[in-house]
Formats: C-alpha cells, structure tokens, sequence
C-alpha cells in the first residue's frame, strides 16, 4: 500500500514538473510573439522585413496592417497589439497629451518625407495670391505643414516658436494669403489631390505611395533628411527595454533594413539617423 502511495505520489510530482515545462516552453512561445500595428506602406513592410532577420532567433513578428491613424495608439494602449510604428514623436506628445494613452518610444526608424502635390501648380512660388492649400486634420503635424512655406519665405511665424511646435495660428505674416483647409483626415487626401481640388495638397509619403505617385518625382516639393519627423517604434509604457523589442528594434536598425528601405523605396523613405 505504501508503495503504490509513494508511485502516486511520484507521478503526481512528474506530472507538475511536466505542466510547468509546459508552461514555460508556451510563455516562452508567447514571448517570441510580437503583433504590431502599422500602416501598410512603408511601415509595415518594414515591419515585415525586420521579421525575416528575428525569424532565425525565434521570432514570430505579425504585422496588423491599419490605415487609420486613429487606430494603431488606441489598440496599443489597450493591449490588443504589442507595439506599433507609424508615428512621429509630436504626434504621440498629442495623443498623450488627448488621450492619456500609457506608450513610450522604443527608438526612431525612418522618416516618410511630407510632400506638396499639385496639378496646376510646378512649385510653391507658383501659387496665386489666396490659393487654397489641403492639409490633414492632425493638429500635430501643423508645424510640418507649415515648415514647406516658413522655407519657401511665404510665410512667417511668431519669434520663439519651433517649427515642429508651430500651429496655424501661429502665423504672424502671409504674404500670398495662403489658405489651409484641415478639415480631412490623412487618407482622404490622395483623393482630394485626384480630384483636383484646390490648388495643393500636402500628403504623407505612405499614402502618396499607396496612390502610386513618387514623391521625389510628383512633388512640388518634399521634405529633406534634416526633417526633425522620424517614426518611432513605440510600445506601452514601461516595456521599451523588454528583450523582445530591443532585439526587434536592432532589426529595424540594422544595416539590412537601412539597404533595404534605401533599395525599395529610391529616397520615398528615409532610415532615420
């Protein structure tokens, strides 16, 4: 009887041992696991291409593809995605700032040149006296918006103002009384553009590429290296040195990436510095 107690009791203790391998082997599976929330071009391709070099460490990288820049913060802050890359560090400021979300940068990756497109104009000099010109809806880029005129000389903004924390209405001279409508969202700009509307539209690079313009080529002018915009990897906060997204965040650093980004997309974007 003692025996067939203690034989139990043995496998009782095996059968522990073997749940809590089990156990390990699946959270170190699921630690492997990173979903991350992008939009498709060229953040997620990015995303997808830092994956193949993780892969050979174990790495199971997903790419939630969204178009929405509403969306990617949202879904991180509540946990549904492990990271995302999309965004600029004004704009998560902004979203900290309206939302609470809880995120923090991991590190910058690559800048997606703004440019201005236009139909019926060749460059910025070339706008008439009141042209209309369409710009997104996100107060965090304003400054950017502005930066294409502040350049060009069309447009002057208060003394002491950083152009990345400039706003509208922080325009103390407008010498061609330059119009700016922000009443769209940044995808449906390329729309506004086909259409003709207006006389430009300043649209990000990921979109313009989406509607099959070259942003080197089709702009009437775009931002240049020295544009204070990078995209970030971001994560929720308190996890940025997590192992998972150090090492995903070296991938996306790495000289692979940085080739492959310079091949693919022929100076579109930019690997950040």
């Amino acid at each position: 009887m003692r025996k067939i107690a203690l034989m139990i009791t043995g496998i009782a203790a095996l059968l522990l041992v073997l749940a809590g391998c089990g156990n390990t082997k699946e959270a170190n599976k699921e630690d492997k696991k990173i979903v991350v929330a992008a939009t498709p071009t060229p953040h997620g391709e990015v995303v997808k291409k830092a994956g193949e070099i993780l892969k050979k460490d174990g790495y199971d990288v997903e790419v939630r593809e969204v178009n929405d820049y509403k969306i990617p913060n949202k879904l991180l802050d509540k946990g549904d995605v492990d990271a995302n890359m999309f965004q600029h560090v004004p704009y998560l400021k902004a979203e900290q700032k309206s939302h609470g979300y809880q995120i923090e940068e991991v590190g910058k990756v690559l800048t997606t040149p703004m440019g201005v497109y236009s139909k019926k104009h060749k460059s910025l000099k070339d706008l008439p006296d009141g042209a209309k010109i369409y710009i997104s809806n996100n107060p965090a880029e304003e400054g950017r918006f502005l930066s294409f005129f502040v350049k060009e000389g069309l447009i002057k903004i208060k003394d002491g103002v950083k152009i990345e924390d400039a706003k509208l209405d922080d325009i103390v001279e407008n010498k061609k009384h330059l119009e700016f409508d922000n009443q769209q969202g940044a995808e449906f700009l390329p729309k506004t553009y086909n259409n003709n509307e207006g006389d430009a539209v300043i649209m990000n690079s990921n979109y313009a590429i989406d509607n099959g313009l070259k942003p080197l080529k089709d702009s009437i002018a775009v931002e240049d290296e020295s544009s204070p915009f990078a995209n970030i990897l971001a994560v929720q906060k308190g996890h940025k040195d997590d192992k998972k997204f150090q090492d995903l965040i070296k991938a996306l650093q790495s000289d692979e990436v940085r080739d492959y980004i310079n091949e693919e997309f022929d100076g579109a974007v930019i690997p950040a510095k």
